[in-house]
């Protein structure tokens, strides 16, 4: 017998497969059962505002003024940013930014140079 994937919701081991539909019986999530390797795919892939993907050892170039949390200093739009490095979590990009120091990005404010 196939291995079913986990429900992507809530995780639980004890999918089914009904039709053309994956379904989970503990929190009745139902998602397409061809849908789940391209989707498990895509998540991994980063892209910027453009939908470029994006990887590591890239530069980037910022395409908003983004106020550093806790500090008067902004990163300015067009600041060019060399050697970016992925990372999972909610912010996508670590990297260090000249005049500033470390900084985590969220891909959506940035686009590759």
């Amino acid at each position: 017998m196939s291995e079913l994937p986990p429900c992507p919701k809530c995780a639980s081991p004890y999918s089914y497969a009904d039709r053309d539909l994956l379904i989970c019986p503990e929190c009745g999530y139902e998602w397409a059962a061809e849908a789940t390797t391209d989707e498990s795919e895509d998540d991994k892939k980063i892209k910027d505002s453009n939908g470029n993907p994006l990887q590591d050892g890239d530069s980037i170039t910022v395409i908003k003024d983004l106020k550093v949390k806790g500090t008067s200093l902004v990163v300015k739009v067009g600041t060019k940013v060399k050697n970016i490095r992925l990372v999972d979590g909610d912010h996508d990009i670590d990297c260090k930014i000249d005049g500033i120091g470390p900084m985590k990005l969220k891909s959506e404010f940035v686009k590759k140079a």
